[in-house]
């Protein structure tokens, strides 16, 4: 695994977890859809960070989707649930960026934060774990 992959996943978790955080500040001073973005883009980079560990990308929302999905989900190192979640993540992003009249709900919202920050938490783990077992 070369240095500068592990660099740069490093830097796209990190940027992960800090979007994660605006998503929290969010949560009670934005809009629902900002709030969704925000854990949105927390997951995607997060993903991003998973991918590039082994040599993976997209220069695509739906492509970076696809191969985690492929790399990951039906491979069996992520779980099932964590793909379908993300997956819901991507279409709420969507909805609440680029259709009218979609609002969300504040009680979803946190729980999907919660549930943002478990995914985040594992997807690090499992980077850590790929970083060491390459060692």
């Amino acid at each position: 695994m070369k240095q500068e992959f592990i660099n740069l996943a490093k830097y796209r978790i990190e940027k992960s977890k800090n979007t994660l955080s605006d998503a929290k500040k969010y949560i009670d001073g934005a809009t629902m859809e900002s709030t969704v973005n925000r854990i949105y883009y927390a997951m995607f980079y997060g993903v991003n960070a998973l991918l590039i560990i082994k040599g993976l990308s997209s220069s695509k929302h739906s492509g970076v989707l696809s191969v985690f999905n492929r790399e990951f989900v039906n491979t069996g190192i992520i779980e099932k649930h964590w793909g379908e979640f993300y997956s819901y993540m991507f279409e709420r992003r969507q909805k609440g960026d680029y259709k009218d009249f979609v609002k969300f709900e504040k009680s979803d919202v946190e729980i999907w934060l919660k549930k943002a920050e478990e995914f985040i938490k594992n997807i690090e783990k499992l980077i850590l774990k790929m970083i060491e077992e390459e060692k």
